[in-house]
């Protein structure tokens, strides 16, 4: 490497000096025999190329001579042509065409371009023909040590921590150097320190900076920062050589080599002894040299005979520590008191610890005297009274005292905010709370009020205490039925059949629990279609006693079940079950009950039956007094003959659809069948029938045709009528004998039956199902059952 290295510095550069790019090689050709030796040939001699070097950075005034370029082909007569291409060919690089001489006509800079490739070739003159092919070669330029190092920052930032060993890595800078680093020492750089000693030393072949003095030299509590100055040179460092600079600031971190120290060494506080948990009492301060999270600290009370009554924290803000009251304080008891207090790091570095990495402190403090209110000797009170308690009876009592020396007298009142009822008192002396009002357990089981004590001496001073009063059960209620038990039997049933189950319910509340017994009252045994069974769970099964029931002869029945309690004093009373006598299917099922059991439907109650019955009774009452007073009206009697069954027609407008005779018309037309075709236009019109003297028709006019028979109860409900002094003015007879025109029921009048004898037979009733069974049983009867 080392011959390799001198050839390239010291030989180049004259072989350049003495460039011939073109030569030509062969041998002649002999012509003749050959005396052993073999025929030589002549061979065309081919273009053999070079390098060209040049010094950059040429000052002087002249071209730069490169070198010569010469072809076999140039005989020096003139006819020889030299041209030149490539980079830089003509304007950088020109060449003499007659002789082949190449000069540079500028500077050149090979950090700019270190080499440049130019082919050339040789022409003839006259006819412009090439008599060489062309080749290329190189140019290349010598480097000349025209830089200086340039680092890669102006200014460097690096840290390292206090106390570091000899040698430790701080940072490593770099710098370069833009001449040719393959060429002699140019770019060859030497690293030195030249501000920064003795504290800080650079490695010169790395640039790496390492500190140069010992952990007892580099303290960060005495010097922080420090500014280094690093040269790089090159040339090896050699004299001549170019230098470049750079600024590199070091800082010395922190670490937890101080401890802390308290700024006194005896504190001293006051605090009243009415504080209350968690109330301030003082700061104290240490101070610590380091910084950061080296510089916190924590306290501790670690002796004294406060070390109950008060406690100790930091404060992450400010490193203080805050002293605060953790008991009550009572000066009449203890008026001061003293702790020790320690600090020390929270983060302690092992190479630094050491018997004095704590610090020690006391603090004394004074307790303050301050009026108290009365004292109660409990945080609150429950009491027992019974619910039955008289008037005035003693409930409980409640004490407090002045804590002070001075020991005021107490005395006590109820806060009526938490009494509004005035249910309670409280005797102003002694504290016995008492009675004023009866109290009723079932309606409120607990009461809670408060109890106010106060100085005499300073009425200021007052305190509250919670009582709480509970009412103890007597049993003063009577057990009672669940719900309103209704429920039905069937006609055809069995006797001790289950059908239904009651149960109980009682506002009392024994400490053993409930217990029930059921009965059947005593009014009602003899007599009693039911009975009751007791299931021993405060439950009963009414069952029943025969095996059928008749709701044609009773549909409803009243079941007095007489209820006991099992508490002292015993508690009783009766709930009536009612019982509905229903027609069921045969497995039981309920299909019709009569009409009052249905209107007393799950959704109806007794009290809204009864409701509903006495404005009935009303609305009837208000019916006859109108009726009554309609009566005294006198008017003229609407039957002018007793032979003419024609009366006042009530006309009702609402037959519905499809009856279309909804007036009042004349009799005739029952007499007169086929005469309704007739009277069917004029029944199409609406009109209000006035009883009046022109409505009657005088009896000759209509006779009744042959063969119809009156019917005589016609004329006897006339005559009833007639002689009836509560009747009204005039008959009323609503007759339904003709439906009118287009009815698919016809006349359903009896006038019109009297030919008509047939016997019908009603039996086809009895398959209609039980809700049809009273009408078959009336309609299906045999004639001698009415006789």
């Amino acid at each position: 490497m080392h011959a390799e290295r001198y050839v390239a510095e010291h030989c180049e550069p004259i072989l350049s000096a003495f460039s011939v790019l073109f030569l030509r090689r062969g041998k002649k050709t002999v012509s003749g025999r050959s005396s052993g030796l073999g025929l030589l040939k002549r061979v065309r001699r081919g273009w053999m190329w070079n390098q060209f070097f040049l010094q950059e950075e040429y000052t002087g005034s002249d071209y730069q001579y490169i070198g010569k370029l010469q072809s076999d082909q140039d005989h020096g007569n003139g006819v020889v042509k030299y041209v030149l291409s490539g980079e830089g060919a003509g304007t950088v690089f020109v060449i003499d065409e007659n002789n082949g001489d190449l000069h540079a006509t500028r500077r050149l800079d090979r950090e700019e371009k270190a080499f440049y490739v130019l082919r050339a070739t040789v022409v003839n003159k006259r006819t412009g023909q090439k008599l060489e092919p062309e080749t290329e070669f190189t140019i290349k330029l010598h480097d000349i040590n025209d830089n200086e190092p340039q680092f890669s920052k102006e200014v460097y930032t690096g840290s390292v921590p206090e106390r570091s060993d000899i040698g430790t890595s701080v940072i490593q800078v770099t710098a370069t150097d833009a001449d040719d680093s393959m060429y002699g020492n140019s770019a060859k750089l030497v690293y030195s320190i030249s501000q920064g000693h003795p504290y800080f030393s650079v490695d010169p072949n790395t640039g790496l900076i390492r500190t140069a003095l010992g952990p007892g030299d580099m303290d960060r509590e005495q010097r922080e920062h420090y500014q280094v100055v690093i040269e790089a040179k090159d040339m090896a460092g050699q004299r001549g050589g170019l230098t470049g600079t750079t600024v590199v600031n070091i800082t010395l971190t922190d670490v937890n080599d101080n401890p802390p120290r308290f700024t006194q060494s005896i504190y001293q506080f006051a605090v009243p002894e009415s504080s209350k948990s968690g109330t301030p009492v003082g700061r104290i301060q240490a101070t610590d040299r380091d910084i950061g999270r080296n510089a916190e600290m924590f306290f501790t009370i670690v002796s004294g005979d406060g070390m109950d009554m008060f406690d100790i924290s930091t404060d992450k803000d400010t490193q203080e520590g805050v002293i605060t009251v953790s008991k009550s304080l009572d000066y009449e008891k203890k008026q001061s008191y003293t702790v020790e207090i320690q600090v020390q790091n929270t983060q302690m570095d092992p190479r630094f610890m050491s018997s004095n990495s704590k610090d020690m402190a006391t603090v004394r403090i004074a307790v303050e005297d301050v009026d108290e209110p009365p004292l109660f000797d409990k945080a609150s009170y429950v009491m027992d009274v019974k619910e039955d308690a008289a008037l005035g009876a003693a409930v409980g009592s409640v004490s407090a005292m002045d804590p002070d020396s001075a020991r005021s007298m107490v005395k006590y009142s109820i806060d009526r905010r938490t009494d509004m009822d005035r249910l309670f008192n409280v005797h102003p002396g002694n504290g016995s709370v008492f009675l004023l009002k009866s109290l009723d357990r079932e309606e409120n089981p607990w009461h809670n009020i408060s109890v106010i004590a106060t100085e005499f001496n300073n009425p200021r001073q007052i305190s509250h205490v919670p009582v709480y009063i509970r009412l103890l059960d007597i049993n003063d209620n009577a057990p009672t039925f669940a719900t309103v038990y209704e429920t039905f039997v069937c006609e055809r049933t069995k006797a001790g059949q289950r059908i239904q189950t009651v149960s109980a319910v009682d506002a009392d509340e024994p400490s053993a629990g409930h217990k029930f017994f059921f009965s059947l009252a005593s009014e009602g045994n003899h007599r009693s279609n039911f009975t009751v069974r007791d299931n021993g769970d405060n439950t009963a099964g009414i069952l029943t006693r025969r095996a059928s029931y008749s709701r044609l002869l009773q549909s409803v029945y009243l079941v007095p079940v007489v209820i006991t309690d099992g508490d002292y004093p015993m508690q009783s009373s009766t709930g009536t079950l009612t019982v509905r006598v229903c027609t069921c299917d045969r497995e039981g099922n309920m299909e019709l009950c009569n009409a009052e059991a249905l209107s007393s439907s799950p959704g109806l109650s007794t009290g809204a039956l009864i409701a509903i019955l006495l404005c009935a009774i009303i609305l009837l009452m208000i019916v006859v007094l109108f009726t009554a007073l309609k009566r005294q009206r006198k008017q003229e009697p609407l039957i002018i003959s007793k032979e003419d069954v024609r009366d006042n027609v009530v006309s009702y407008n609402d037959e519905g659809g499809g009856e279309e005779d909804t007036q009042a018309f004349d009799i005739g037309a029952l007499r007169h069948p086929d005469a309704a075709a007739a009277l069917e236009e004029s029944a199409k019109q609406r009109r209000d029938i006035i009883p009046t003297d022109t409505l009657l028709y005088p009896p000759h006019r209509h006779a009744a045709p042959s063969g119809l028979i009156m019917p005589p109860f016609i004329n006897q409900r006339v005559l009833e009528n007639d002689c009836n002094p509560t009747a009204p003015p005039y008959d009323s007879l609503a007759t339904y004998a003709y439906e009118g025109a287009g009815s698919v029921a016809e006349s359903l009048s009896s006038l019109g039956s009297a030919s008509s004898e047939a016997e019908q037979d009603y039996h086809y009733l009895s398959d209609w199902g039980p809700r049809f069974r009273k009408l078959a049983d009336l309609y299906g009867a045999e004639d001698s059952d009415f006789s």
